[in-house]
């Protein structure tokens, strides 16, 4: 449950779990995006979106069975879950359409202009309160963003624009994670959000090209579809926990392993203005745990 904004030592601690949660979450996201990738050299995106997320599904669905009431499943049909799905649904698409057309780390980095989103979404719809050194860090982080992609008008084209457009739908399928009853368990809402980008994915590749597919693809879908699974629960802790402003800027932390994996597998090695930009990120985010850690003294020194 998170905490309210009236018990500030529960924030504190409820930001933290967030903060980890997220993290996590960016780091298995990015090695989900490397395998769909290399796969998407080979099959149509809608295939490989619909056989991730039917692997995901099930992957899901046994720990839900697991370790979920069955009564819980009725949650599966509440309107604030679906439309959760809904947007999720669009959201991926779009995204993975981007990132089959560019280089995986200036997608990550424009993915990475979420917190802007949030941050001024929590502000208009939350009702959160963001001083201005919050509101600068995050400032700072996108100026890196700005420093890796370098955007010109030659340079900025239709599938990077379709990248930005996603970027901004996951902003606001994480901020109506928040109007998600407190009551709802997290892996209900996981499941359900993998099983319909699974079977919209699936339908859409049968009305297009579905391709035969063999053990290397079959690998790589699974084991993205484990990688997915875990990011989209540990996603949904994190945007249940604590201030969404916060927690969201540490979405940045995915492009270091953006950077490392574009290293790693396709030989990108990051230029002077790129390492810039890394650097601005995580200052961004490290400044945001300081201001974290210099409250939670204040609000010690209180009591």
């Amino acid at each position: 449950m998170s905490a309210t904004t009236g018990d500030t030592a529960g924030v504190l601690a409820a930001n933290r779990r967030g903060i980890i949660a997220m993290s996590a979450g960016m780091s298995v996201f990015i090695v989900n995006d490397m395998l769909i990738k290399i796969a998407g050299e080979t099959m149509p995106a809608s295939q490989v979106i619909g056989i991730r997320g039917i692997m995901a599904s099930i992957l899901i669905g046994m720990v839900l069975l697991a370790s979920t009431p069955a009564r819980e499943l009725r949650w599966l049909g509440e309107p604030s879950v679906l439309g959760r799905c809904v947007l999720d649904i669009v959201g991926t698409f779009t995204y993975i359409w981007a990132l089959f057309a560019l280089p995986i780390a200036t997608a990550t980095a424009i993915n990475m202009s979420t917190p802007i989103f949030i941050t001024v979404m929590a502000v208009l719809w939350l009702r959160e309160s963001v001083g201005w050194r919050r509101w600068s860090a995050v400032a700072a982080g996108f100026l890196g963003v700005l420093l890796i992609v370098r955007p010109s008008p030659e340079g900025l084209n239709w599938w990077a624009l379709l990248a930005f457009g996603a970027t901004g739908l996951h902003a606001f399928r994480d901020i109506y994670t928040r109007r998600i009853s407190g009551d709802v368990p997290s892996i209900v809402i996981t499941f359900a959000n993998a099983l319909s980008v699974g079977l919209f994915g699936c339908a859409m590749a049968a009305i297009d090209d579905w391709r035969p597919m063999g053990w290397r693809e079959w690998g790589l879908l699974g084991g993205a579809s484990l990688f997915l699974a875990i990011g989209y629960h540990l996603v949904v802790m994190a945007m249940r926990a604590g201030e969404a402003s916060v927690i969201g800027a540490f979405r940045y932390s995915g492009l270091v392993w953006a950077v490392i994996i574009g290293w790693a597998v396709w030989g990108h090695i990051p230029d002077a203005l790129t390492w810039a930009g890394m650097v601005l990120l995580v200052g961004a985010g490290l400044y945001i745990v300081h201001r974290e850690r210099l409250r939670a003294r204040e609000a010690a020194a209180a009591r």
